[in-house]
């Protein structure tokens, strides 16, 4: 019953991030405002439903946070927002850090994620350097700190392994493309739906990933040596 819960909470956010993204490619803004806050709650409460583990929800629903101040344009609004996302990547990186099955088996080698975390050190100097001139001086600090946390938050993703370090890289993505439309660089044609593409797209792998490794067991399902283990 309670995957039968799950599943249709699933199909939910289908349709809300379905409506989310069409509403952004006709440049329809009530449905992008009445969609975009349910987002988050319905993949939190999907993952509860699987018995994620306690970050893993946390991290959405303060990602949630963040999707709700961003409807604003106001510039406190946007460091509010962008401070809840990096609770939210805070609570990745503690989900990140704990326990690990026997699904860790396909993480990547030592050197592999030594290697990622260079890349990912490289671009994080190459983007703030570039993004820096074009910021106002009140917003380069935050930017630089976030943009920091987010590719920790990334390179650590890599993990739990390829789903969950997808997830870990298009949310990297996904801000770049705020960061650059802060900055006034030119932007692609609707830019939001680019953002918010890539944004669920991320969230949904993350989620994917950790649940296929880290996310527990309804209580009724015995665990090996007749335990069962505890849902959240």
């Amino acid at each position: 019953m309670r995957r039968e819960r799950g599943a249709v909470l699933l199909i939910a956010f289908g349709i809300a991030a379905g409506v989310d993204l069409a509403s952004l490619a006709v440049g329809f803004e009530a449905g992008h405002v009445a969609a975009k806050p349910l987002l988050m709650p319905l993949l939190a409460a999907y993952a509860y439903t699987r018995g994620a583990p306690r970050p893993l929800i946390a991290a959405l629903l303060f990602g949630w946070g963040g999707d709700v101040l961003l409807l604003s344009d106001a510039e406190p609004a946007f460091l509010a927002g962008m401070g809840s996302f990096a609770v939210g990547h805070v609570c990745y990186l503690v989900l990140f850090g704990g326990p690990t099955g026997p699904g860790m088996s396909g993480r990547p080698s030592y050197r592999a994620r030594v290697a990622l975390g260079v890349a990912y050190g490289l671009a994080l100097v190459v983007a703030v350097a570039s993004l820096w001139p074009g910021l106002s001086a009140d917003l380069r600090l935050p930017v630089a700190g976030y943009s920091a946390l987010l590719t920790t938050m990334a390179w650590a993703a890599a993990r739990l392994g390829p789903v969950a370090g997808l997830g870990g890289a298009l949310f990297v993505v996904s801000d770049m493309l705020i960061a650059t439309g802060v900055a006034e660089w030119p932007q692609p044609p609707r830019p939001d739906l680019w953002i918010m593409l890539t944004y669920l797209a991320a969230q949904h792998l993350l989620t994917r990933g950790a649940l296929d490794i880290l996310g527990t067991r309804p209580s009724s399902t015995p665990a090996k040596g007749g335990a069962s283990r505890h849902t959240v």
